[in-house]
Formats: C-alpha cells, structure tokens, sequence
C-alpha cells in the first residue's frame, strides 16, 4: 500500500527517539513533525535527511485503515501499548 497523501499519521502518533532534522532531541508521541505541513505532506519524504526509522516505515492497510483518521487511532493505540 502507498502512503495516503495528506494523512500524516506516522508523523504524529509516535515518538521518535532518534534526532531529525528541527528536532534534536527527536519527537514525543501525539506531537506533530515539524516537516508535516499544512496539508499534513511531509517536507522531507524524498530528502536524504529523512530519518531512517521514517524511512523503514511500510504503509499497510491493518496500519492505515481506510482513513486517516484510522491510521492515526492505530498508530496512537499502539504507541500507547508500547510506553
């Protein structure tokens, strides 16, 4: 599955412990990445500064749902069962 265009989820949701570019000390859960921009489209997504942990992430349809407003319940579900 491709990544929904103006979802954002992945960018939202989790935390990211690993430093990225604007954010040095990486991205606590529910905060949106500062490369998400108004139209929730990552900034960085083709860019070689993109994390790797971004980089590795699949879209699937068990993560995504069909909106991204499923997508971004899963993927807080999850990053809950993980703390």
């Amino acid at each position: 599955m491709a990544c929904r265009i103006g979802c954002g989820a992945c960018c939202i949701a989790p935390s990211i412990s690993s430093t990225l570019p604007l954010h040095p000390y990486g991205k606590a859960a529910g905060v949106r990445c500062l490369h998400l921009d108004a139209k929730n489209t990552c900034q960085i997504f083709l860019s070689p500064s993109r994390p790797l942990i971004c980089q590795s992430f699949q879209a699937t349809i068990e993560i995504c749902g069909d909106t991204a407003a499923e997508a971004l319940a899963t993927l807080t579900e999850w990053e809950n069962l993980t703390k």
